[in-house]
């Protein structure tokens, strides 16, 4: 029987760009919301009649009109209705840990959960934030280049990333998560397959060179850990922790990559050794000080309280999520961080939004909103959740609002925050659009 010859090319008509890469994202869309209500965070105003024009991800035109609606050319943007509803900046979430995923309800075993597990769950963490209505998120510890990558390429749906790989702490630290029952070596072979939130350094070299490494690697600011934690199992709250000269080491480096060093403290020892040396940031900060929030504004040092935290942790539904000597701790701050709240507001401190919740607990991001409005008005929990983490991480020009020439994260929702901002707490039944660099979520 004879032979055919085989054709090669015969049926290659399939694009080798889909077959290479069948995430990519569609083209961007151009839009217009029509007839809204636009938040301006900074005057803490609600304006009417905005037409908001959105071309190639970015905002091209904000136009107002009282009378009648502006020409609109539908065939070249899809219109959305606006009317009776509400705009706002895409949120900022300065304090997560996104690849601490759900699956355990204790935090040890969380801690010990495969890097492969978790990498086939992140995306529903990635996916809830974003549903949620945040844009961005800081990750504090924990996400690693490759996942700002993914997100990029469209491989996971996900707020937009900035990054420092991971927390950095002595050992024994607040970053040390080992048991004291066993020796650092016991854990050399097999830490490597764990979700690790941090990394441990000691000494100036190491210093030097784990913050580089983090750097090599994508991250987007260096994070240390300047004291004593609630969640580690061998240090106090009290601790001072780090030296001054291994502290300004990786200040030496972040300014040398042009961007800044920030700290997980809470007493007023620890924040002013930090902020002294040069750190830009202060994660929690919830034993606060007057002299210590004076100094934070004085040396223009932004503080991330995350009061949500402690409040999920020391509930009854995550009363065993910690054990009985963390849950201790816990106890020691959880009442401290809204009067730390109130003197860093009083003292004009930058304050950004965070939420530092781990695993399961992230379920309950959005109550940091209800917190702060005890304490702060709608307008300044807005901006600390917008304007303010933009500007900390060099993306004032580009981030925060809703301003042509900045990048279209914005967020439709049916009540004004600025009148009630516990509204952000109910993303499920208020939240009607989540935009991200243009594009519909």
């Amino acid at each position: 029987m004879a032979t055919s010859n085989i054709d090669v090319n015969e049926g290659m008509d399939k694009s080798l760009a889909d077959l290479v890469a069948p995430w990519r994202p569609k083209p961007l869309q151009k839009y217009c919301i029509s007839n809204t209500n636009l938040i301006d965070v900074v005057s803490g105003t609600s304006n009417s009649g905005a037409y908001i024009f959105i071309e190639n991800g970015i905002i091209s035109k904000v136009e107002f009109s009282s009378e009648k609606p502006v020409a609109i050319d539908e065939d070249t943007f899809e219109i959305i209705d606006g009317t009776d509803k509400y705009v706002t900046p895409g949120l900022i979430d300065s304090h997560v840990h996104i690849a601490s995923v759900a699956g355990e309800a204790d935090l040890t075993k969380l801690m010990l959960m495969p890097k492969s597990v978790i990498l086939l769950r992140i995306r529903y963490t990635l996916e809830a934030a974003l549903a949620r209505g945040f844009t961005t998120v800081r990750d504090c510890g924990g996400a690693e280049g490759f996942l700002k990558a993914e997100i990029l390429q469209g491989t996971l749906n996900g707020p937009r990333l900035i990054t420092c790989g991971h927390a950095i702490s002595q050992t024994g630290g607040h970053g040390d998560l080992r048991s004291g029952a066993l020796p650092g070596s016991a854990f050399d072979s097999c830490s490597c397959h764990f979700g690790q939130v941090g990394v441990i350094a000691d000494g100036v070299p190491e210093c030097y060179k784990a913050a580089r490494e983090e750097f090599r690697r994508g991250a987007d600011f260096i994070k240390i850990m300047g004291g004593g934690g609630v969640a580690s199992p061998t240090d106090k709250i009290s601790n001072k922790q780090y030296c001054n000269d291994e502290i300004k080491a990786f200040v030496d480096v972040a300014n040398g990559y042009h961007t800044y060093v920030t700290a997980h403290a809470y007493t007023p020892e620890a924040i002013q050794n930090c902020v002294k040396l040069g750190v830009k940031g202060i994660e929690h900060g919830n034993l606060l000080d007057e002299p210590t929030a004076e100094l934070m504004a004085e040396y223009d040092c932004y503080l991330t309280p995350t009061l949500v935290t402690y409040k999920v942790m020391g509930s009854d539904q995550f009363g065993a999520f910690l054990g009985p000597e963390n849950s201790k701790k816990n106890a020691e701050v959880l009442y401290k961080g809204i009067d730390a709240l109130k003197i860093a507001q009083r003292k004009n401190v930058k304050i950004c939004f965070g939420s530092d919740l781990l695993g399961p607990l992230y379920g309950y991001q959005t109550q940091e909103f209800c917190i702060r409005g005890k304490v702060q008005s709608a307008q300044e929990v807005l901006l600390s959740a917008t304007v303010t983490p933009a500007e900390m991480n060099g993306l004032g020009d580009k981030l925060g609002q809703i301003k042509p020439g900045f990048i279209a994260d914005l967020l439709m929702m049916k009540s004004n925050p600025l009148d009630d901002i516990t509204v952000l707490d109910k993303p499920e039944t208020n939240l009607i659009l989540v935009m991200k660099g243009g594009r519909k979520y």
